[in-house]
C-alpha cells in the first residue's frame, strides 16, 4: 500500500507546475504548501505525492550513523553501508519496523 511518496527537487517552482498538472487528472490539488515543500492529494484520501528540497547526507559517516540508528530502533538490515559500484555512490539499506525498504546515501570522490 502506498500512503504517499516524497520526492526531492532543487527547483520547487518547476516541480509545482509539473505536479499541479498531473494532480488535476486525479481530481486533487495541493493539500499542503510551505516555502520548501508542496504536497498534492486529499487528506485521508487517495495516495499523495510531495516535492521538497532534499535533505542531503554529507558523508559516509553520516550514512553509517543513520543506518545504525535505524537498526537500533527496530529496523532490519537490507545492505550494510558501503560503496556500491565505482562511481562514488555510498549507501546503506534497511527496512523500517513495518517492512518498508529505505536507503540512505551520499556521493563520495570515487578516486579516493
Amino acid at each position: 500500500m502506498i500512503g504517499y511518496v516524497t520526492l526531492g527537487t532543487n527547483d520547487l517552482p518547476r516541480a509545482a507546475v509539473f505536479y499541479d498538472a498531473i494532480a488535476k487528472h486525479f481530481g486533487v490539488g495541493r493539500m499542503m504548501e510551505f516555502d520548501t515543500f508542496i504536497a498534492w492529494g486529499q487528506m485521508g484520501g487517495a495516495p499523495g505525492v510531495a516535492a521538497t528540497q532534499p535533505f542531503d547526507v554529507e558523508s559516509p559517516e553520516q550514512v553509517t550513523a543513520v543506518y545504525d540508528t535505524a537498526l537500533a530502533h527496530g529496523g532490519r538490515d537490507e545492505g550494510a553501508p558501503g560503496p556500491r559500484g565505482d562511481d562514488g555512490f555510498y549507501a546503506g539499506y534497511f527496512r523500517d519496523p513495518d517492512g518498508n525498504k529505505l536507503n540512505v546515501f551520499c556521493m563520495t570522490d570515487p578516486t579516493n
